[in-house]
């Protein structure tokens, strides 16, 4: 069963709780700690990305085709649709002879309010370079044209998307017990979050090899990429120096890399509420002795306020008693 891991308080009343599981694995798989039910089958979301982007590196493609650390960055992004984030798409396609027509990840408007807002001024509308996905996509083509593959490279039995299962399983140890299609129309393959915290171990502990250090280090040397301005992600490995990479997925997920400890961390809040995943993260971090707790930045995560129209604190968001606690 899962277990509550965040509580909202406004005033003196518990208004709200978020149930959820948390894992946190060593390199062999072994559990070192865990809450409510790791062994729970999920789906990964984008807090996989990195794990689909092994096959670019792993195959050799990202050497052919000259990649350097801000593409593999973008290859497991999530971003915002920023200029930083299309322009630096755009760039990596064209370089290849491709164009925002080969990307199969579909159109949204930027999810930064300041790209979005330069668009509407500007008269323009979104294309496939904002979608927040266009990163990995660009992955998914560099390693398509390295294989040969036919142009629908998000097709379940595509050499692509082969190679991102075959390489999925190998890190979690576990065969996956399926797939569901993400919101870029890409495979997203199931996994216990156990297997999933196992292959954020094994990759950041090198057990993989040279290309799965080469993803972990991109991520950690270019935050900014890896999300964008005033998201969790970017601001949080930023705050702790790069030496944790940080990745969220839809629906309550997110993952930890701890190359330093050979850890990996991975937890799924029930509801799939954002604001629980990224404190229980938060605090998990400073549980393990990698953020500071009264870091602006980690604190804008482990206990923000609540506050109402007229900017008045009327309560917060904060961890179950214990679950930030540092390990003995």
């Amino acid at each position: 069963m899962s277990e509550v891991l965040v509580e909202v308080w406004r005033g003196p009343f518990l208004e709200c709780q978020h149930r959820g599981d948390a894992v946190v694995v060593n390199a062999k798989g072994d559990i070192m700690e865990a809450w409510g039910n790791p062994s729970i089958n999920i789906l990964p979301r984008s807090s996989s990305k990195i794990l689909q982007a092994l096959p670019l590196v792993e195959s050799g493609a990202a050497d052919k085709f000259g990649l350097g650390s801000e593409q593999l960055a973008l290859a497991c992004a999530s971003h915002t649709g920023s200029p930083i984030h299309t322009q630096g798409v755009q760039t990596w396609l064209s370089g290849m002879d491709l164009s925002e027509s080969d990307l199969r990840c579909g159109t949204h408007w930027p999810t930064g309010r300041e790209a979005a807002n330069e668009l509407v001024k500007a008269g323009e509308k979104p294309c496939q370079y904002h979608n927040n996905c266009s990163g990995k996509h660009s992955g998914f083509l560099t390693l398509n044209k390295h294989l040969g593959g036919d142009a629908e490279y998000n097709d379940i039995n595509h050499p692509v998307q082969k190679a991102a299962l075959q390489a999925f399983e190998e890190v979690t140890g576990e065969a996956s017990t399926g797939y569901g299609i993400d919101g870029c129309s890409a495979p997203n393959f199931a996994t216990s979050l156990t297997g999933l915290a196992t292959a954020m171990a094994r990759i950041g502990a090198g057990t993989r090899g040279e290309g799965s250090l080469r993803l972990v280090e991109a991520m950690a040397k270019h935050p900014l990429l890896v999300a964008g301005e005033g998201r969790a992600c970017s601001e949080l490995m930023a705050a702790i120096g790069g030496r944790v990479v940080l990745k969220t997925g839809a629906e309550g997920v997110y993952i930890a890399i701890l190359p330093d400890q050979g850890l990996g961390v991975a937890l799924k809040i029930e509801d799939g509420a954002t604001r629980a995943a990224e404190c229980v993260i938060a605090a998990l971090l400073v549980r393990l002795g990698v953020a500071d707790m009264d870091d602006p930045m980690v604190r804008k995560r482990l206990s923000p306020p609540l506050k109402n129209a007229a900017e008045l604190v009327v309560g917060g968001i904060r961890p179950v008693a214990g679950l930030i606690g540092l390990r003995g």
